[in-house]
């Protein structure tokens, strides 16, 4: 049977990011996927100025309430991504509490910082609310950063080693996700991925590539995408971020491939063919 699920993201009409990558990511591993964008943006914000933007928060209770009418809308998982407002976060909770049923599963990625700073925008507070909506899911996806803002602990940069990570592991756990995956773990100079923690079983896993230097928008997009998508496909979780870092990875190797500038996203339509044979 063929599953289905929704992804919660903003629009960027230019520039692979949130829904631009969530969609086609999904649906080429052959899973029906709506979306519920958040809002829209002429651009992404990364490098980009002069965008225009359009909050769409007061769409969204309508269109769960016209859902909810509707018997055939179901969901076999719930990605969310980046939020841009306590409302926004309430909205999602709303989403999750009546759509998370008969087996649902709720997919967070609390996008709202990296390098130790919150994204601007953002109040100190934020976090904490992040937080809470993080506690209803399955499985949690943040990033160092995201990771020790959540849990009010302070950004270790580059100081750290595997019993600290496995310990983060553990304490995002007690947040409430089910599964932690946390993102930009290094322990080696060449070496970047993730690591995973299965609270049904205790099992921690890693996955590692080598680090390509730079900045590329919309990584933590087709990383996050991919995870959820092997994961729907019956994958284990570490199995599943296997399969979404080297997918990450490979798409940045096209982008430098290709010399284009890397404010456009990085190119992981061509490697969509390759992913839908792994995901099978």
């Amino acid at each position: 049977m063929q599953k289905r699920a929704l992804a919660i993201h903003d629009i960027s009409c230019f520039g692979r990011c949130s829904l631009t990558i969530a969609l086609p990511i999904l649906s080429a591993a052959g899973i029906e996927t709506t979306v519920l964008p958040t809002s829209i943006l002429s651009t992404h914000t990364g490098g980009f100025t002069g965008y225009t933007f359009r909050d769409l928060t007061a769409d969204l209770r309508p269109i769960k309430d016209h859902w909810l009418t509707e018997p055939g809308i179901t969901f076999h998982a719930i990605y969310s991504g980046y939020l841009g407002s306590f409302e926004q976060l309430d909205i999602v909770t709303e989403y999750v509490d009546a759509f998370q049923k008969d087996g649902c599963l709720f997919f967070c990625d609390p996008v709202m910082a990296d390098n130790g700073v919150l994204y601007k925008g953002f109040t100190p507070d934020f976090p904490k609310g992040m937080a809470s909506l993080c506690a209803k899911a399955d499985l949690i996806l943040p990033n160092l950063t995201e990771a020790t803002l959540m849990l009010g602990e302070a950004y270790p940069g580059d100081s750290y080693d595997q019993a600290y990570i496995e310990g983060l592991l553990h304490r995002l756990a007690s947040l409430g996700p089910k599964m932690v995956v946390l993102t930009g773990v290094s322990f080696e100079a060449g070496k970047l991925g993730s690591a995973c923690l299965d609270t049904s079983t205790g099992e921690i896993g890693y996955a590692f590539t080598d680090r390509i230097h730079g900045h590329f928008h919309g990584t933590g997009d087709i990383y996050g995408s991919t995870l959820v998508a092997a994961m729907l496909k019956g994958a284990s979780l570490p199995r599943a971020i296997q399969i979404a870092g080297q997918f990450t990875y490979e798409s940045i190797q096209r982008t430098l491939r290709d010399g284009k500038d890397f404010r456009f996203g990085v190119n992981f339509e061509e490697g969509l063919a390759s992913l839908a044979k792994i995901v099978e």
